[in-house]
């Protein structure tokens, strides 16, 4: 019982590593597109950003949580 522990243990730490591992090599090699930007991508969609629409379901939404 406890070789089985001791091996899933030991497998565990080293999936753990290669991937911890990997993703930090991955963010090192993609910098900000724009320097400054903290880490914020601006977009230039033409869309308009819609939050939500007028209807039955949000005025009485509103209500009870006013």
């Amino acid at each position: 019982m406890q070789s089985k522990r001791r091996e899933f243990l030991k497998k565990a730490l080293v999936g753990s590593a290669a991937v911890a591992m990997s993703s930090a090599a991955m963010a090192n090699e993609q910098p900000s597109k724009v320097q400054g930007s903290n880490g914020v991508v601006v977009g230039h969609s033409p869309k308009k950003e819609i939050l939500y629409k007028k209807s039955s379901h949000w005025r009485e939404y509103y209500s009870v949580a006013s």
